[in-house]
């Protein structure tokens, strides 16, 4: 039998929340996971989706008992309660309580529980936290895009709220110094080679999702490609910066567009230097999303 306590929290409901939950598997081994700041969200939400988190982090199939000081979580799944708000994270719960055998029980809050008090703890932090990004314990079983089954899925993101989102990422192309010369002054033989690379990486992160199974379609609001040339290197430097303003961010579609940019770099040059090497292609910041900040460099 696997036990779950779960919480959620909310600074101002309406405002930033936080949601966590403890799991106890059957070998009496302890996990805890918690999210937030989640923007504009109320304490109700909060406390349904700590009851979806939790329910996901185990395998499908599994006897599970939930607690929960909630009394909308706890009499909205035993005993019918009208679903007037919330219905996206009600489907979801559904769902994931549909795929295991699942006993709601509700436990009274600060009452000295010591695993209730650890969750209430977590979501409290988790809702006021300053935005930055939160080391947490990790396993197989957080890796969003797998589910209980081990199987590969499309997240669903219907119960997040829209924010403005923003991500940076760099990369390189190191090549001869002959090679580089010969970009900065135009002359190789198929034309202007930083102009087609970076309407090349525009066009990239434009098109993240047709390249990137699992990505979500995103209406990327802008793209900014900067190409550097950098002789003391021997490399034109990338830096590609998208923003969105959805339910999910854009890290996949920056790092696209410096990968794009980079290969067009190499196609655009490689009938006079073969050797020349795409390096170093990372995240280096992003904002927004329950994860808040992320500075890297």
């Amino acid at each position: 039998m696997i036990t779950i306590y779960t919480d959620g929290a909310c600074k101002g409901n309406p405002g930033p929340g936080g949601w966590a939950a403890v799991v106890v598997d059957d070998m009496g081994k302890e996990k805890a996971y918690s999210g937030g700041p989640i923007e504009a969200t109320t304490n109700q939400r909060m406390e349904v989706l700590a009851a979806i988190e939790g329910l996901s982090r185990v395998p499908a199939g599994s006897e599970v008992t939930l607690f929960s000081d909630s009394e909308y979580v706890i009499r909205t799944m035993n005993d019918g309660w009208k679903r007037r708000v919330n219905k996206d994270l009600w489907a979801d719960l559904d769902r994931v309580h549909a795929e295991r055998n699942v006993t709601f029980k509700w436990v009274k809050g600060h009452a000295g529980q010591p695993l209730q008090e650890r969750a209430d703890s977590l979501a409290s932090a988790a809702a006021g936290r300053d935005g930055s990004m939160v080391a947490s314990e990790a396993s197989p079983s957080q890796l969003s895009h797998i589910d209980s089954t081990g199987q590969v899925r499309m997240v669903n993101v219907s119960g997040k709220v829209d924010t403005d989102r923003t991500a940076v990422a760099k990369g390189r192309v190191v090549m001869k110094p002959d090679t580089l010369a010969l970009i900065d002054s135009g002359s190789t033989a198929k034309g202007d080679v930083i102009s087609a690379a970076r309407l090349a990486g525009i066009m990239g992160a434009k098109r993240t999702a047709d390249l990137i199974p699992l990505c979500h379609p995103l209406a990327i609001t802008e793209v900014l490609v900067d190409l550097e040339l950098n002789h003391e290197a021997n490399a034109i430097d990338i830096t590609a910066t998208a923003k969105v303003t959805g339910k999910t961010g854009v890290e996949m579609e920056a790092l696209t567009a410096v990968s794009i940019a980079a290969l067009t770099i190499y196609d655009m040059a490689k009938a006079v230097d073969r050797g020349m090497r795409i390096e170093s292609v990372r995240l280096v910041r992003k904002s927004g999303g329950k994860s808040g900040n992320l500075e890297l460099e």
